[in-house]
């Protein structure tokens, strides 16, 4: 194990590092202000070549309130690491190791590969406050696959997470393409990711990645006072050259192509994928829609409404409409809650070759805190957010070629879905009328809160599908 020098002196600290570093990073919630960093609990790997110091900062950053808990993973090499340049954190002088090169751990392949092993049970973390000590809160969750990673390379553009793709091969030499998801804010509690993509692996699914392992740890809250456990990454089969259902979709919508089969087949995933959680998850699948739990749903609704109202005050035309549409709702036959995907939407699905339909990123709304993406929720959440991503796919080809309606198209893709969901699980959404309508409004004022914030020329499409869903909700069975 790695050799920790107690006593000696670093200059800059970790903390003056980090502090200059962290608000440029994009997956820094606090965007605006200056970082506050706080250590709460740090642990390492070790790298069998004696070579590389490798260690996992979570800190409080205190420029927040309440707090917001990071993981930082950091390596310390004697010299730079050629071609990361880009992933330099700072340079430091140690008192006994000299001038130590401090990089972004993630585009480390030290790193990578030693998380991998860590992950599938390959190895163990080590303390960061005692020698030749194992580090027992953080541990993986695999069974020993004998796969070793050969290459690594950071996946750009992620906004929370920092993923790794990699080549992992096994003993035969075969090569396995796998994507390591550094989970970057913590909070206390399992990642649904990790829960829900490993049960519906577990089950046999094959409409969402095989999952490899994951890494799970405790360290003190950031209130000073309690403990948090959680997971800190999430090992997965990764699928190179299939493409999203977005851009199919998109270019389907665009050049007016039928695109009612691959709706159907995916509305049928979707119901399997919804199957399986209810029923392998028994212990949370099922809560029951009892008259409080409804009556928080709508609040939560008619709180969405508000802020979308703060960001657009002309939608306050729609105020009457939104109001009976939510009595409508509460008032009609509410399904079981149960575990769902949470953000579903094009941008979430692969097609693979020879294997079809596969969903990502179980870890619902990155808006909403961790203990409200942990609970359980209606299947009808999922559908409205697929049939927004269908409308969204037609009205960006509307706004791009302007006076092209792509409604035709539209309507034609959200009916397929919905039929090809309801030929799976034997149950039609469009029979929960006003409740299938009112998680409908309730994403598209969710899009028109994010849309103001941050795409403004991309506002007019949740506020045009609020002008044709209200006041007569759609969409609506066919008799």
């Amino acid at each position: 194990m790695a050799i920790l020098h107690f006593g000696a002196s670093i200059t800059p600290t970790k903390l003056e590092l980090l502090t200059g570093w962290i608000g440029s990073q994009r997956w820094y919630a606090g965007k605006g202000s200056t970082p506050q960093p706080r250590r709460l609990f740090s642990w390492r790997l070790d790298d069998p070549e004696g070579e590389v110091g490798i260690e996992s900062i979570i800190l409080a950053d205190d420029s927040s309130s309440p707090p917001v808990v990071y993981q930082v993973p950091l390596t310390y090499r004697s010299a730079p690491l050629a071609g990361a340049a880009a992933a330099l954190v700072g340079v430091v002088e140690h008192s006994v190791l000299g001038t130590r090169y401090v990089y972004d751990a993630p585009h480390d392949p030290v790193f990578a590969e030693r998380l991998f092993a860590l992950a599938t049970g390959q190895a163990q973390a080590a303390s960061s406050s005692a020698n030749d000590t194992v580090e027992e809160t953080v541990t993986g969750t695999g069974t020993p696959n004998g796969l070793r990673l050969t290459s690594s390379r950071v996946l750009t553009g992620e906004q929370s997470n920092t993923s790794i793709i990699s080549i992992a091969v096994d003993e035969a030499g075969a090569e396995h393409p796998v994507i390591t998801k550094v989970f970057r804010a913590l909070a206390d509690g399992d990642n649904p990711d990790v829960i829900l993509q490993g049960a519906l692996a577990s089950a046999g699914c094959t409409c969402v990645p095989a999952s490899l392992g994951a890494v799970a740890g405790s360290w003190p809250g950031a209130d000073g006072d309690s403990t948090a456990h959680g997971h800190l990454a999430f090992v997965q089969e990764f699928l190179p050259g299939a493409q999203d259902a977005w851009r199919e979709a998109l270019v389907a919508a665009g050049r007016g192509e039928d695109f009612t089969e691959q709706a159907r087949t995916l509305g049928a995933a979707t119901a399997q994928v919804h199957a399986i959680l209810r029923d392998t998850l028994p212990a949370e699948a099922a809560e029951a829609a009892d008259e409080g739990r409804i009556a928080e749903t709508i609040e939560e609704m008619r709180t969405r409404f508000r802020s979308a109202l703060a960001e657009v005050p002309d939608l306050q035309a729609h105020a009457v409409g939104i109001d009976g549409l939510y009595a409508a709702a509460a008032a009609a036959s509410w399904p079981d809650f149960q575990r769902i995907h949470g953000d579903y939407h094009l941008g979430q699905v692969l097609d693979v070759p020879e294997r079809g339909w596969v969903l990502l990123d179980f870890e619902g709304e990155p808006l909403r805190p961790l203990a409200e993406r942990n609970r359980t929720d209606q299947p009808l959440r999922d559908i409205a957010g697929m049939l927004r991503s269908f409308d969204y796919a037609g009205g960006s080809v509307e706004q791009q070629n302007r006076g092209e309606s792509a409604r035709d198209w539209v309507t034609a893709t959200q009916e397929a879905f919905l039929a090809g969901y309801t030929e799976e699980s034997g149950h039609d959404p469009r029979d929960a009328g006003p409740l299938l309508s009112a998680y409908i409004v309730d994403k598209a004022l969710y899009e028109v809160v994010y849309e103001a914030r941050n795409r403004p020329d991309w506002l007019t499409i949740p506020l045009a599908a609020i002008d044709r869903l209200l006041p007569t909700a759609l969409p609506t069975k066919e008799n």
